[in-house]
This record gives C-alpha cells, structure tokens and sequence, in this order.
C-alpha cells in the first residue's frame, strides 16, 4: 500500500475550504456558549455537530448523517421523522408554571400578537421565490421555537430542514443580543419603568384543569398542533398533578437534557458544507433574522397598542416576550426592566407572554400544516 493510497484515505486530502468554514462556524458557536453564556445547552452540541459533520466523508464508509446506516443517520432519523421535538416540549410543559398567564389572561394576547412574525415570514419567502411548504417552515423561524421549526420543516420541507434547525437554534441563542435594541427603540424611558401589579393566587385546582381544558381548545381549533401541544400539556399535567412527581421529575430533567443533547449534536452534524453553504440556506438566515426583529416588534407595539384602552397599564416591554425563547425573552425583559428601574421585577410576568408564544407558536404551526397539507 502506497503512501499515496494513504493520504487518498483522509479526510485532510477530501478537505475543502468550505468544510474549513464550516468548522469555523461550529468552532464560533462553542465560543460563544462558553464565553458569552449564550445558550450553551443548545450551541456546544450544535457547535461541536457542525464539526463533526463536516470531516470530509470517505468513498464506502457511511461515516455521516446522509450516509445510510451509518450511526449519525440513526440518530439523525430523530429529527427528520419529527420524533425529538415532542419529547423536549414534554419536558417544556413539566418545567413550565402557567400561574402568571392564567392571573392575568390578558398577557397571552402579548404572545399571539408576537405571532406576527411567522406569517409575515411566510409571506416574505413566498415572494423570494420558495414554495408553499418551504415558506411554512421557515415562517415558523419567527416563533423562535426551535423544536417547533423542526417539527414542521420535517413534516413539510425535509430538504431544508438543516438551514432552518441551525437559523431558529442560533436567534434563539442570540436573544440576549437581538432583543434589547428593539426594545429600546420602540418604547420610552416611562413606559419601560411601569411596574406590574403583583399576580393573583392560582389554585392547585386550577392548575391541574387548565392543560386539559387548554389542550382540548388547541387541538379542537388547530389539530395539526396536537402532537406538539399533546406533549406540552401532558408535561404539565404530570407537574401539576401533584402525584407523578418522579414522572415530571425525570420528563424536566434526564429526558428533555438526553434528548436536546441527541438533537443539536444530530442536526450540528447535518450541516456539511456541500449541501448548507447554498443560496437557499442564505435567504434562510436572512429571512430568520427579519422574522425574530419583526416578531418582537409585533409583540411590543401589542402592548402599546393594548395601553390605549386599559386602566392598569401593560409594562411594553412584556411584548418582547411573547417570542417562545424559554425562558430567555423573559430573562432578557427582566434585565433590560432592572437596568430602567432596581426595584422593577419583570420575570414572572413575562413568563406569561413566554409561555403563550409557545403556544401559539405550536398553533401556527398547527395551523399551516392542516391548511397546506390539502393544497
């Protein structure tokens, strides 16, 4: 055997610039998890996904995620046949406290409102020239629900189910950096200091009814949403019981890590440069950048907007959590709160928006799947 058979062998004689760069994007999202504290839960397994995934494959060896049979495919099949999202929305709902939203309903309108960047996302990539599917999936990018863009790319637009899992993932870890100009520029010094009233007390009763009742609502007006809202619910089900504690337990804890470890590591591996650094994956970005500016204006001005006709006047700045980053658009509202005013504690109100945007996100979702799957 030649040394020149050798080196045929490698990966560094298969290397091409653009599997460098791609490295080096994988490499720029481990940094800013360790250093900047940006979701690192999500970006040091898609980071690390990314390099992996782009170690140029070898003729004959099914080494990579599109390579039949080989392991990385195994575990890419969680993600292309919609399987990991329901699970991490099971953990969502077993770690998620509804008493905030259910106190004060009015706060969800926050989170329906901030809806408005999916369908004008929608509409922006349908005149870029995508088709009716690819344009559902990357609408839902404005969500910022990660697991729910990929439930439905998987369902309607596999074939770009990569660009739009790594374009929702990475805004969603960049809400700390997008977010607060925004906030900044659509509401003034006064608004951003109104303190909210203390929330009021939410029965043990009530807590346990609402994921049923909530969940025969979603579903009834939406049931492309069952599977994701299903999981979600019945999470909470399981927390607010009060006697499946070890179920809601293990659903907020080992599952939902377990299983966010198998999806940003499977989908950072399925972004190899010959088939992601394309046109399409381009305007994806683009297309996610505008949609997550515009869900999070749509949700401020709501609220403003909301101001006009109520007594208690709505902190706007709650407007920005209506995109379903949890809990991060909350966090985000209540340090930019704290910067205005020490004493002014945002969090658990805009968990109720938070929540709600989960929500609607996964009925938006619901909704283009049940309406485009007879076009």
């Amino acid at each position: 055997m030649s040394f020149y058979t050798i080196l045929e062998n490698t990966g560094i004689y298969h290397m091409q610039f653009i599997n460098v760069i791609m490295m080096c994007i994988g490499a720029l999202f481990i940094y800013l998890a360790i250093k900047k504290d940006y979701e690192p839960l999500l970006l040091i397994p898609i980071g690390f996904g990314v390099i992996v995934g782009n170690i140029p494959p070898i003729e004959g060896m099914p080494l990579g995620v599109y390579d039949p049979g080989s392991v990385l495919s195994y575990l890419y099949q969680g993600v292309m046949k919609g399987i990991y999202p329901p699970l991490i929305f099971l953990g969502i709902g077993a770690m998620t406290d509804f008493s905030t939203m259910l106190s004060n309903p009015k706060l969800v309108l926050l989170g329906a409102a901030a809806q408005i960047g999916i369908f004008l996302t929608f509409i922006g990539s349908l005149l870029l020239g995508f088709n009716t599917m690819q344009a559902a999936s990357i609408g839902i990018i404005g969500g910022a629900d990660g697991p729910t863009a990929i439930f439905l790319s998987s369902m309607l637009a596999p074939e770009l189910l990569g660009p739009i899992a790594i374009a929702a993932y990475s805004y969603m870890a960049l809400v700390p950096v997008i977010q607060p100009p925004i906030m900044y520029l659509l509401t003034t010094k006064k608004e951003r200091v109104i303190k909210m009233k203390p929330p009021r007390h939410v029965s043990q009763k009530e807590k346990y009814i609402f994921p049923i009742v909530a969940f025969l609502i979603c579903a009834l007006i939406a049931p492309g949403s069952m599977t994701l809202l299903g999981m979600l619910f019945f999470g909470n089900l399981l927390k607010e019981s009060g006697v499946t504690g070890r179920l809601a337990e293990t659903a907020r804890n080992g599952l939902i890590d377990s299983v966010t470890i198998l999806l940003g590591f499977s989908v950072g591996a399925s972004t190899q440069a010959q088939t992601f650094l394309t046109k399409e994956s381009i305007l994806i970005f683009c297309l996610g950048a505008l949609s997550f500016v515009v869900a999070t204006a749509g949700g401020i001005l709501f609220a403003k907007f909301m101001n006009l006709f109520l007594k208690d006047k709505i902190n706007p700045l709650l407007g920005a959590a209506g995109v379903s980053a949890v809990p991060d658009s909350a966090r985000v509202v209540h340090s930019v709160g704290l910067k205005e005013d020490p004493t002014n504690y945002l969090l658990m109100h805009a968990m109720a928006p938070n929540v709600a945007g989960v929500i609607g996100s996964a009925i938006g979702a619901g909704i283009l799947w049940s309406v485009l799957k007879t076009v």
